[in-house]
């Protein structure tokens, strides 16, 4: 293992590159994904971050696939006590929402999945308008006392929602949610950046941030080229991208990128692992190749004006 630093969140130490399990049980099959998690705890990585929902859009597939792989990989290797694990709640297709049945019931399958007596950090993956806040609130408390989680967070929740949860948690007698898991990359920065944003927010209430997509759905990994067909899985999600003015922030990643000698991923990494209020972006890697760039990203260190230039050119992109 390498002597890569971690972040403190709450009594947590976590490494400042997590690594997003989504691919696991869908593009990598279980061997590739052991490889990758191998290989990501040997270089000092120690946030695995999933949800019971992965991956059920994939044909065949119904949710819970992706922590069935980790539970694989974490029963047949004595790591557990060195990684961080933490899974989501709402989105699998025979338990969605957040009332506290489905709370109780899509949790202790998660354990079962994930061959675990615990998780660290249990999120709600997605708000569920159709339960009172308080009922979810008060499930996640349960489980929490319960031992069957260690903490709170929050995926995808609007300000004043999370302002909510904070509120009802402090009548109630509840712990805190630790950490907001925003949608945030260097072509998407409005919804958590600015005045009444969802980075202001979690800095106000003492919140780290864990954001997904940190790399814009692999379009800041240089592989979308100007004028080139754009295929593969993730063709749709960054049809958005398709622009001149998130070409030329490709452009400068690329650039920076060569000056340090990574691929252009672990420039974008970097860039948002150190935005104000940010704990570790998260990144997913179905093989050992892709996986490299997210272990540059634990160590890269940009200068001053590499990350000036990269931040000017992504104002003129924001999403």
């Amino acid at each position: 293992m390498t002597g890569t630093s971690t972040r403190a969140l709450a009594d947590l130490q976590i490494s400042p590159i997590g690594l997003g399990g989504n691919v696991f049980g869908w593009t990598a099959d279980e061997a590739a994904s052991f490889d990758v998690l191998d290989a990501y705890l040997d270089a000092g990585g120690n946030l695995v971050d999933t949800a019971d929902g992965y991956s059920y859009w994939a044909p065949g597939n119904s949710g819970g696939e992706s922590e069935t792989v980790i539970g694989n990989w974490l029963s047949s290797r004595p790591v557990r006590d060195r990684i961080v694990l933490a899974t989501k709640v709402s989105t699998k297709p025979d338990r969605p929402g957040l009332s506290a049945d489905n709370v109780r019931l899509a949790l202790e399958e998660s354990l079962s999945r994930l061959r675990t007596d615990t998780i660290d950090i249990y999120y709600a993956h997605f708000d569920d308008k159709s339960t009172p806040l308080e009922e979810t609130v008060s499930a996640f408390e349960k489980a929490r006392r319960a031992g069957r989680i260690k903490h709170v967070g929050l995926s995808n929740y609007a300000p004043e929602r999370i302002r909510q949860w904070f509120a009802i948690a402090d009548s109630q007698g509840c712990a805190r949610p630790i950490v907001l898991q925003p949608h945030y990359n260097l072509l998407h920065r409005d919804d958590v950046e600015g005045p009444g944003g969802r980075g202001q927010t979690a800095a106000e209430l003492g919140m780290g941030m864990m954001p997904y997509f940190a790399l814009a759905a692999g379009f800041l990994t240089g592989k979308y080229r100007r004028g080139e067909a754009v295929d593969g899985e993730r063709a749709g999600m960054v049809a958005d991208y398709q622009r001149p003015e998130c070409y030329d922030v490709v452009d400068a990643v690329v650039q920076v990128a060569e000056a340090h000698r990574v691929e252009p991923a672990a420039v974008a990494l970097a860039w948002l692992r150190d935005r104000p209020g940010v704990t570790a972006p998260l990144a997913s890697a179905r093989n050992l190749r892709q996986l490299a760039p997210i272990v540059d990203a634990l160590t890269l260190e940009l200068d001053e004006e590499e990350i000036r230039t990269l931040t000017r050119v992504s104002d003129a992109a924001r999403l």
